[in-house]
């Protein structure tokens, strides 16, 4: 059977184990089901997730002119501290920017293989951990906006990364910690004017991934150079496919290529 479809970011959903599902135009896909088969998948083009041609795929699912110019990809995403909406300032399109920007946000703590600080709307709790491939996961903040809770990031970051360790995370090397002591040390690097965001909720969220085995290694599939492949899915974490033979396939990454996935 051969579907084709554009990669989108996987939908989730929170449960034991997560469930995940591939959106396409036609069918939602449920991947859990196609654990332990064979499956093959070819690129077949792009389809910009902004201006919806056959671009090449510069970053974030958008061609160059989108990921430059779209409100969507703007260095706010990645650097909330940039973030200038609570100013009524405009960085590409004011409306996009208000609407993602002036709400509650969530600064946390994960382990996915390390312990990192992050930040996401608090409308993508958990999902947003499910997306990284986090174990367990901890609040540290609840702010009004984005500004606020990437200010509290870069305080931060002097003391924890901000990155994932993504071969930790999926080699499942994750060291078993007490979050709410890495919380409780990090207290006094907040800035006072920001202190008063800090959440006394110590709710340790676990998240269990269907994976039947972990790779020893990681050999990284990008069609751009290999356009198509196929093996035996023994996993799903974080945005990764895994497949025998050390194989992974990163779907976040592969956002706005159109594929033909058979299913043997």
């Amino acid at each position: 059977m051969t579907i084709p479809g554009l990669l989108t970011k996987m939908i989730t959903e929170y449960a034991n184990p997560i469930q995940y599902y591939l959106n396409f135009d036609d069918e939602i896909i449920s991947v859990n089901q196609l654990l332990e088969i064979k499956i093959k998948i070819e690129f077949s083009h792009y389809q910009c997730l902004g201006c919806g041609q056959d671009l090449e795929i510069f970053a974030m699912g958008y061609c160059k002119n989108c990921y430059f110019n779209l409100a969507q990809a703007g260095d706010w995403i990645v650097r909330p501290e940039l973030s200038k909406a609570h100013l009524d300032i405009e960085d590409r399109n004011i409306e996009i920017e208000k609407q993602a920007q002036l709400q509650p946000h969530i600064v946390y703590l994960a382990n996915s293989g390390g312990i990192k600080v992050g930040v996401t709307r608090k409308s993508q709790v958990p999902t947003r951990w499910i997306d990284q491939g986090a174990e367990f996961a901890l609040k540290i903040a609840e702010t009004e906006n984005r500004y606020e809770a990437g200010m509290i990031e870069v305080a931060l970051k002097s003391q924890i990364s901000d990155k994932t360790n993504y071969r930790k995370m999926l080699i499942n090397n994750v060291e078993l910690l007490d979050l709410s002591k890495v919380k409780n040390s990090l207290f006094d690097f907040i800035p006072k004017e920001y202190q008063h965001f800090v959440t006394e909720d110590n709710q340790m969220f676990q998240i269990h991934y269907p994976v039947l085995k972990y790779p020893s290694k990681i050999k990284s599939i990008n069609l751009k150079k290999i356009p198509e492949f196929e093996g035996v899915l023994i996993g799903i974490k974080g945005q990764y496919l895994l497949f025998e033979n050390n194989l992974v396939f990163n779907v976040r990454s592969h956002e706005g290529f159109v594929i033909n996935l058979n299913i043997s």
